[in-house]
């Protein structure tokens, strides 16, 4: 079983949130999307983080760079989420931790960052799958996401001390 930190991501979390990525799949672009329209809502100056973005007039939901970055993103996390328990730890298929961390490092994401985006993503799935929502399904993907996120951490802080 995957361990972190003490805690165990259990059977029933892994199938909470197979079940959920299942349905929510088909609509991967969507989410993104919703995702990273949620997190600039909550948390506008997260823009600046975005090079694409930066200098943009066009609406958000119109920006040709934000959608498939929004999507590989959302896709990743998922992934990610339900490879956990099989895998024994977080496993990222397109890009790797090294390189995640290193472009979390380089843009200054900070714990708030992360912070805002487990509530954006949380919130995104709830809609997604409102009939299947629970206390256990959120509880399930916020475990999911604290370990992608401790991973990205730990390779943020390998770049921080070879900076």
């Amino acid at each position: 079983m995957a361990t972190y930190e003490g805690k165990v991501f259990t059977e029933e979390q892994e199938a909470l949130v197979v079940k959920s990525w299942t349905v929510m799949k088909k609509n991967a672009a969507e989410l993104g999307l919703k995702l990273f329209l949620k997190i600039f809502e909550i948390a506008p100056s997260a823009k600046k983080l975005f090079s694409f973005l930066r200098d943009s007039n066009v609406p958000l939901e119109q920006n040709t760079k934000l959608k498939p970055h929004a999507m590989s993103v959302f896709v990743m996390t998922c992934e990610s989420a339900v490879q956990l328990r099989k895998a024994g730890k977080v496993t990222v298929r397109e890009s790797n931790l090294k390189k995640l961390g290193a472009t979390h490092f380089k843009y200054g994401v900070v714990d708030e960052h992360f912070e805002v985006t487990k509530f954006a993503l949380l919130e995104t799935i709830k809609e997604a799958v409102p009939d299947m929502w629970s206390d256990e399904m959120k509880n399930a993907w916020g475990e999911a996401y604290d370990r992608l996120v401790a991973a990205i951490k730990i390779e943020m802080k390998a770049c921080s001390l070879a900076a």
